[in-house]
């Protein structure tokens, strides 16, 4: 999996900012959409404080190397995925989380038998897909395309 091509990616859907802000649910975020947890250098550190690009960037190698673990929980053979398809599902789980997608259960049985173009509509046919349509749409357009 090409990680820069993700990282581009991830920027474009989540965002990049070199500084602490609210997300849409008022939770503290930063970087390439990073949720700060208890316990990290920039909790309870106020909104609009700065964060490095270093740190950015190890925060999102850290968030990347979850979401490609809980890929792998979700999916028994997802190294064994055509690239293309990794990529859309470690965008998912990273916008998700593996709990809410582990509950599209048409998509991932359209997923487990390679069916992308099922898949899509499954994905399209979602709360997820009305919430961030235009990503959402981007990334069905590419599974369809496998």
């Amino acid at each position: 999996m090409n990680t820069e091509r993700l990282r581009e990616q991830l920027k474009y859907d989540e965002g990049v900012k070199y500084e602490i802000y609210l997300d849409h649910l008022g939770y503290p975020t930063c970087g390439i959409g990073h949720l700060i947890l208890e316990g990290e250098a920039e909790h309870g550190k106020a909104v609009g404080t700065k964060v490095s690009e270093e740190r950015v960037n190890e925060l999102f190698e850290k968030d990347l190397s979850v979401t490609v673990s809980e890929c792998k929980k979700l999916y028994n053979n997802f190294s064994s995925l055509p690239e293309e398809v990794q990529e859309i599902l470690v965008n998912m789980v990273f916008n998700l989380g593996r709990p809410r997608l582990s509950k599209f259960k048409k998509f991932n049985a359209a997923i487990a038998k390679n069916d992308w173009r099922t898949a899509a509509l499954e994905g399209r046919d979602s709360v997820w897909y009305r919430q961030v349509t235009n990503r959402a749409e981007r990334l069905m357009k590419r599974l369809e395309k496998v």
